[in-house]
């Protein structure tokens, strides 16, 4: 117990009285704390379930009972344990190599660090990034004549579409779209819906365009692509079984025959470029408004304040006209004392 009452007026009560002294190291100590309580929390949300977390565990309970076999002067017990914690930690960076290298991956990476300090990731980015998988995924598809059809939903949203096929909620990626619509799999027939950067859902039922201008050489798949175009505003990208083409589905428009590299400008063009765009003109027009808002509520205010220097001006006027009455009035009743 005295070495624990030493460690104790040796550190905590001189930290405090150094904290005492000098207020500064407060916000020091406070950021500090809050660092350290950052690093924490990501430590623990990162090994939490898995094999790390039971050693931890075991690690944490080690480190007790280090320090209280030094506070009550176990030493054979403090000397083992000691050695023990100080070779533990190189074996431990062996053992668990692959888990650490991953977390400082995922800590140096720039979108996981942004995820990390709570800054909105790269949107256009990551889209761009899902659009190259889609057009990845449409132009393996063209090579084995596999029929494909992938509805990328913008501003209308489109959950009764969604509700009629196969919940997915995954991310989108090349081979999980090429694997979707292998013939005879439980999901091949019907769409695959992308919805929020997401697979939403697979084997979706589309409304079937009932233009009959459509050429008699379009199958099911591009009269869907049509239907769920008219009545949205989502973008269809459709691979023919019987061809291989490539074709976009947009306000009921069909674009037959894309190559990868137009693909990808239109799908660009539509889902980053316009949005883009519209969000500027949006945000300009706002500001705009804000604006000519200001300007309004200041002219109301002046005109406020001119109405009420005319008030004020009225109000004297009146005044200084019921004060000449009152001087006229008393003028004749003096006019009058006299004359008598």
């Amino acid at each position: 117990m005295d070495k624990f009452s030493q460690v104790w007026d040796e550190i905590i009560v001189q930290n405090f009285t150094e904290l005492y002294d000098t207020p500064l190291k407060i916000v020091a100590l406070v950021i500090d704390l809050i660092i350290v309580g950052f690093i924490a929390y990501y430590a623990f949300t990162r090994m939490r379930n898995t094999r790390v977390w039971q050693l931890l565990k075991g690690i944490v309970v080690l480190v007790v009972i280090t320090f209280l076999s030094g506070a009550f002067n176990l030493n054979i017990l403090h000397s083992i344990l000691s050695s023990v914690m100080t070779y533990g930690v190189f074996l431990l960076i062996v053992v668990f190599q692959p888990e650490l290298r991953r977390m400082l991956e995922e800590l140096g990476s720039r979108g996981r660090f942004k995820k990390i300090l709570g800054i909105e990731n790269d949107q256009d980015g990551k889209k761009k990034e899902n659009i190259y998988r889609i057009a990845i995924a449409a132009e393996e598809l063209s090579k084995i004549k596999t029929g494909a059809l992938m509805v990328i939903e913008r501003e209308i949203k489109i959950p009764d579409i969604i509700a009629t096929g196969i919940p997915i909620g995954s991310e989108i990626s090349p081979q999980l779209l090429c694997n979707i619509f292998v013939p005879n799999t439980p999901l091949h027939d019907g769409a695959v819906v992308i919805s929020n950067s997401k697979i939403a859902a697979a084997a979706c039922m589309l409304p079937l365009s009932d233009d009959k201008d459509i050429s008699k050489d379009l199958g099911t798949r591009h009269r869907a692509a049509l239907g769920i175009s008219k009545e949205s505003d989502a973008i269809v990208v459709v691979v023919s079984e019987e061809t291989g083409k490539i074709s976009i589905a947009k306000d009921g428009t069909l674009i037959a025959d894309v190559k990868d590299d137009v693909l990808k400008k239109i799908l660009i063009k539509n889902l980053i470029i316009e949005p883009n765009l519209k969000a500027e003109q949006e945000k300009e027009q706002k500001a705009k408004q804000d604006l000519e808002a200001k300007q309004a509520a200041k002219e109301v205010k002046r005109l406020e304040r001119e109405n009420r220097k005319l008030e004020k001006a009225k109000q004297k006027a009146e005044e200084k006209v019921q004060q000449a009455e009152e001087k006229a009035q008393n003028a004749i009743e003096q006019l009058e004392k006299n004359t008598k």
